[in-house]
């Protein structure tokens, strides 16, 4: 439990209780339950979305839904997105890229990844019956975090340690804790047509693999930045699958 609430505390702005005998590695082991905070986060924004679609179409719906999740989170991993398309867009070596994204001012590339982002999300979800949308965000925000834990697992901290938000002196998720998380992102799937759960997951699966492979190559590894703009990809590119005209949904 108490791992289970250092994430939330971590990932979310949702206020904790203080956990005595805290120790920075704790970060590092609460990785493990970083699905279950994104399946609480989803869970509220398709509160949000539910009621909403009562009133509104789904349009605005999917917009306060997206907004519920970004304030509850602090826009946490929106901007690693705007982060990581500035660094990775604009820099001219490894070293270039990482000041760029240490700075807090946003670029054109920014921008770019953050509308395409947002509006591939938005789009998605106004293109789904509510309570399909609902489920599809549930699981978009679990399996998001998982790929994170993943990320967290394969790849090395990149750029200066005393920057790190998560200490880089404590052992990484382990290939044990990688399997809890992704055991844990993978109930909602059960939610939505096998199909569209699929496709999701594939896209998420590419998104990963060319997220890592591409901060390796041009920065050496992982950061923040990186891990943000891996869950932002893979939440729009599960929702993406979900919104595929495949095989009709359950729900």
């Amino acid at each position: 439990m108490a791992l289970l609430l250092c994430g939330v505390q971590f990932l979310t702005r949702i206020p904790v209780p203080p956990q005595p005998g805290f120790s920075v590695d704790w970060i590092n082991r609460s990785a493990r339950y970083f699905p279950l905070v994104g399946q609480f986060v989803g869970l509220l924004a398709a509160l949000v979305l539910l009621l909403a679609a009562n009133l509104w179409s789904g349009w605005i719906a999917g917009l306060l839904a997206l907004l519920t999740a970004t304030l509850i989170t602090g826009a946490l991993h929106e901007d690693g997105l705007a982060d990581t398309a500035d660094g990775l867009g604009g820099g001219r070596d490894a070293a270039h890229r990482l000041a760029i994204m240490k700075d807090s001012r946003i670029g054109a590339y920014g921008v770019l990844a953050l509308g395409f982002g947002t509006g591939l999300k938005l789009l998605s979800l106004a293109s789904l019956s509510p309570w399909v949308a609902a489920f599809s965000l549930i699981a978009a925000h679990g399996v998001a975090r998982a790929a994170t834990v993943t990320v967290m697992h394969v790849l090395p901290y990149a750029g200066d340690e005393a920057s790190a938000k998560i200490s880089t002196r404590t052992r990484p998720p382990g290939v044990g804790e990688v399997f809890v998380a992704l055991a844990f992102c993978a109930w909602p799937l059960l939610l939505l047509n096998s199909a569209n759960a699929m496709l999701g997951i594939a896209i998420c699966a590419a998104v990963t693999i060319v997220m890592a492979l591409t901060a390796r190559r041009l920065i050496g590894g992982q950061r923040g930045d990186i891990l943000g703009a891996v869950e932002q990809l893979c939440e729009a590119g599960f929702l993406l699958g979900c919104a595929a005209h495949l095989k009709a949904a359950v729900f």
